[in-house]
């Protein structure tokens, strides 16, 4: 054997998935065409109980690459998926992967030689959002989640021009023994799951390199109805998750659903008092002139009329979906914590 390619660590890759029929062959294939050795890697694909043909595409690729490791996952949630694919992964280092996303050749040795180069606890990089669908809609999409008024400091998202050490990235590349000091994923968690072992893993001393050279590429919902409930599912668990931990998240993951209540507040006392109701409309065209700059910047110079008018629609979608999923995640928070208080 080659002393280069026997001195390289052997690696896990945990790719979690549910119903993925759309994407899943793409990711296979991405992840199986890498430039690292598959003599030194492993890919353990974790399936929440698929009803599609997620399996059958599993199950054929299992059969001409023995490197494949099916399981199922009888919770069905991404953080059981990753608990389970980390106890069985025999790597030195692991590799969390997503089923709507492709990765370059070169990702995972990029993530490998970054994670020895650096001595980080989890490595990452940057995530290029790309329409999930040939039409306009689509397209505005992707840009909204790449783009700085969608996407806020997400730093993985917004591919910044140097290395630097961050708060979370995604997916991650991870050395194996940090699951042994802190303990796995939060299994409470049907979302958020992975800020929040990041936000343990800085607590405890960790560190997270993102590097913006190290790309994957990320397909979100095509359509505005499935964006926006995307949109509020992520909303409801960046709250609910403080019924179950007590770290707070990055006060960007906040910021909708200050944003809602600024809108809620302003338009129900506006019922009352005149200034509030020139107050709500002021936030209202304040906002609107925003999108609508972005857009008409966004279209001229992709040469596309059409973003003027979608590219705002996506960012108004993303915001009020994920405000409006957060204050319903707030109300079941408190709800609960009145419960938990009255039964004490």
């Amino acid at each position: 054997m080659n002393q280069k390619i026997y001195n390289l660590p052997f690696i896990s890759i945990i790719l979690a998935c549910r119903n993925e029929e759309k994407h899943i062959d793409h990711c296979l294939k991405s992840l199986l065409n890498q430039n690292y050795p598959q003599s030194k890697m492993e890919l353990l694909v974790i399936d929440g109980l698929s009803d599609d043909q997620t399996v059958k595409i599993i199950k054929n690729y299992a059969k001409q690459y023995p490197i494949i490791k099916f399981f199922s996952n009888p919770q069905k949630i991404t953080s059981a998926a990753f608990n389970l694919g980390i106890q069985n992964a025999q790597g030195e280092l692991i590799i969390l992967a997503g089923s709507h996303s492709i990765y370059p050749p070169n990702y995972i040795k990029k993530c490998v030689m970054a994670s020895i180069k650096y001595r980080a606890d989890n490595v990452g990089g940057i995530i290029q959002a790309r329409p999930s669908a040939n039409t306009i809609i689509a397209e505005a999409i992707a840009i909204s989640l790449a783009h700085p008024f969608g996407a806020g400091n997400a730093y993985f998202r917004l591919s910044p021009p140097k290395i630097r050490w961050v708060d979370t990235v995604f997916g991650g590349c991870y050395h194996c023994s940090i699951f042994k000091k802190i303990g796995f994923f939060n299994e409470n968690l049907v979302r958020s799951q992975d800020i929040e072992f990041n936000l343990r893993l800085k607590r405890a001393g960790g560190k997270i390199l993102l590097i913006p050279d190290i790309i994957s590429y990320y397909y979100p919902k095509d359509n505005l109805k499935d964006f926006f409930i995307h949109n509020f599912r992520d909303g409801i668990w960046i709250i609910y998750p403080f019924k179950f931990v007590k770290i707070p998240l990055s006060p960007r993951h906040y910021l909708p659903l200050c944003f809602i209540l600024g809108f809620l507040t302003t338009g129900i006392l506006g019922i009352f008092w005149p200034i509030y109701f020139r107050l709500f409309l002021l936030m209202i065209a304040f906002y609107c002139l925003i999108g609508l700059f972005f857009g008409l910047q966004t279209a001229l110079k992709q040469k596309r009329a059409g973003y003027i008018v979608l590219l705002p629609l996506a960012f108004a979608v993303r915001h009020f979906g994920y405000g409006l999923g957060s204050l319903y995640g707030l109300i079941n928070f408190l709800n609960y914590e009145n419960k938990k208080t009255k039964r004490n």
